[in-house]
């Protein structure tokens, strides 16, 4: 049954490997999500809330144009199995739907602001949008989001719920959340999942006025059209983006249909067709295609005179483009329908039967009837939406069933048309994109804004560090990392610190460990120097283990004391020192002040400036390191943390205020 229901309502298939650039894709589900239902059961449920949202969305649904593919929901096939349309995994009930918005990217906001709007208009309803570039209405918020997230942190992280943004965070749920914890952390009032006020606003300046101010996006014109054409137009008024889109993208094959016209510009006896003034509506990128491209009028196309004015050659042009359109998309496409399938309500019914639906029934028995009156019933609720969606991804049925009505050019005289809109937002669009890089200069200033003040504040406390509260020492960093690193590991893995309140341990290569953090202290030359000098040399000359201070001192020993391993190291650390001293490396780390020498005289002034760098201070370093990343965290666990936590040493929270 659940099959069958898809049958109806989802005519369009979706894509299983990498989403199309120019298509949206969205889900609603319904919240809390209904569990232990018996499959006949969890469909109606299902159906009841399609035919709740579609009925809401009408009145708009009816009156708006889409560039391509209109807005629709569609059951999955199998509500109680996973979804390939959505990736939506088993018992995770929903509605989905895929827009192609082509070259009308506004129509992909529009979609978003009926998703925000049904989801208001239903407090028990969430809903979430990506395209080919995932979740993209965190990128339209990118300089609002927290540092956590990111493309590979927000898989099930980021759904709309009673009209807004909603994020859980890391501390809720540090790995990635299944769908249906996700949901139900969403519809739990206990949670705080709300996105921050900067999020929701960015959000809310793109989709503002949306729905009601989507006319905006449209533009009428009048048109010089033949007859069939006009009657298609009048009784399908939709079909216009397939012409445009037959137009926008024909080839050297389709343009042998426009060249002879045999549909749209020959009657049935192949006599010629009236040519009659109509208004056309249709978006701003159908009419930006059909204007901006040059198009010769095929052979034996009907076009005014150059005496009869500027204005009737530019609705004749206009209509030569959308005429020829529909001509090869009905051409091409005609080839494409399938025959012999039946009308829909027998496939509906047919996938019923395949499904099970009437397995151990009788027919004309009276639970038979019952679950036929329901599936009919629903069938005609839900035809009469995806209608539109049927006729625009098979349209020459519809094309011919129109063209078979009786009509004439005397039916579109004597009618008062419209007048074409203003198309001047054409040439002037130089002024809306500087609007949108004035507005993105801005966010992108606010944001400098904000972290310039927080490097700011982050350096207040780096340099009030020795003010900090007798718990927090910055001191107990080094002193405990020595320490740590100084200590023997047993086979049960490394031996903290005797003052960790934890007594858990951490499972590490400790050899490895203890010769890395020794390296980075400079403690592992002084040590093995003190046991054993020859073993140190070798150490030392294998491992490259040396300091810059080390540079300071060569200059002043004589050549004749060292051995061929000490002269090598002299030339390649003088070399390797001259070539560092040309880059910014010394700009990256935090260096000891050199001792002043005011009473050494200018000449050793000079000197000093030789191109050699300071000595790097490791404790320092060591200290801001962890400071950055420890702030990094916002407050949420991480390794610095973690680190931190091990070796016994307590940092206050990064709001924390001094006493």
């Amino acid at each position: 049954m659940a099959a069958a229901a898809a049958a109806a309502s989802n005519p369009f298939p979706f894509p299983r490997r990498r989403p199309p650039d120019d298509t949206l894709f969205y889900a609603v589900y319904p919240l809390p999500l209904p569990t232990g239902l018996p499959a006949p059961a969890l469909l109606a449920s299902l159906q009841s809330l399609h035919l709740s949202l579609l009925s809401h969305l009408a009145p708009f649904l009816s009156a708006h144009l889409f560039h391509r593919d209109p807005f629709a929901l569609s059951l999955p096939a199998d509500p109680a199995g996973p979804c390939a349309a959505c990736a939506s995994p088993p018992a995770v009930p929903h509605l989905h739907g895929a827009l192609r918005f082509g070259d009308s990217l506004p129509d992909e906001w529009l979609a978003v602001s009926l998703l925000f709007a049904l989801t208001r208009a239903f407090p028990g309803l969430a809903a979430r949008a990506w395209d080919s570039d995932g979740d993209f209405l965190l990128i339209e918020a990118a300089f609002a989001l927290p540092r956590w997230l990111d493309p590979d942190t927000a898989p099930n992280r980021v759904f709309i719920f009673r009209g807004e943004l909603h994020i859980l965070p890391p501390s809720l749920f540090p790995d990635t959340p299944s769908l249906h914890a996700a949901l139900a952390a969403v519809h739990d009032d206990s949670v705080d999942t709300r996105a921050s006020d900067a999020v929701q606003a960015a959000i809310q300046r793109r989709i503002a006025g949306m729905p009601e101010r989507a006319a905006e996006n449209l533009h009428t014109a009048r048109v010089t059209v033949p007859a069939p054409v006009a009657k298609v137009l009048k009784e399908e008024p939709c079909l216009i983006a397939r012409a445009v889109e037959g137009f926008y993208d024909r080839d050297i094959d389709t343009m042998k249909h426009a060249a002879r016209m045999d549909k749209f510009l020959k009657g049935p006896g192949g006599e010629g067709i009236d040519m009659v003034r109509t208004s056309v509506r249709m978006t701003k990128a159908m009419y930006g295609q059909l204007m901006q491209q040059s198009f010769q009028a095929p052979r034996g196309y009907p076009m005014p005179r150059s005496e009869e004015g500027p204005e009737k050659w530019m609705e004749a042009e206009l209509g030569m483009k959308i005429a020829c359109g529909f001509e090869m998309m009905y051409q091409e496409r005609r080839h494409e329908v399938e025959e012999g399938m039946g009308s829909t309500w027998e496939v509906y019914k047919k996938s019923l039967e395949a499904t099970g639906c009437f397995e151990g029934l009788l027919p004309g028995s009276k639970e038979y009837k019952r679950i036929m009156e329901d599936a009919m019933q629903y069938y005609k609720s839900s035809s009469s939406f995806s209608r539109t969606r049927e006729m625009l991804s098979a349209p020459v049925h519809r094309i011919d069933e129109i063209l078979a009505m009786p009509y004439s050019a005397e039916d579109f005289q004597g009618i008062n048309l419209p007048p074409s809109d203003d198309d001047s937002w054409l040439r002037n669009g130089e002024d809306e994109l500087n609007a949108e890089l004035h507005e993105r200069q801005k966010e992108m200033e606010e944001y400098a804004a904000v972290k310039k003040n927080r490097k700011s504040q982050k350096q207040n406390v780096s340099s009030s560090s020795s003010s900090q509260p007798s718990e927090f020492n910055l001191g107990e960093i080094t002193d405990s990392m020595q320490e740590f690193v100084r200590k023997m590991s047993s086979f049960e893995g490394a031996e903290v610190p005797a003052n960790r309140e934890d007594t858990e341990t951490v499972d590490l290569d400790v050899n490895l460990f203890f010769k890395a953090m020794e390296s980075v202290l400079g403690r592992a030359s002084q040590e093995e120097a003190g046991n054993d000098t020859e073993a140190g040399r070798e150490s030392s000359s294998s491992d490259m283990d040396f300091d810059d201070s080390d540079f300071e001192n060569d200059s002043t020993e004589e050549a004749g004391g060292k051995d061929m391993d000490d002269c090598f190291m002299e030339s390649y650390s003088d070399a390797l020192n001259d070539e560092l001293s040309k880059t910014t490396i010394e700009e990256t780390f935090s260096r000891a002040q050199r001792p002043s020498t005011k009473s050494e005289g200018p000449s050793n002034a000079a000197d000093s400036d030789d191109g050699e760098m300071a000595p790097v201070d490791v404790n320092l370093n060591l200290v801001e390191s962890f400071l950055n990343s420890y702030s990094s965290q916002q407050g949420l666990p991480g390794p610095a943390s973690n680190l931190l936590g091990l070796m016994g040493v307590k940092v206050p929270p990064p709001d924390s205020k001094k006493p």
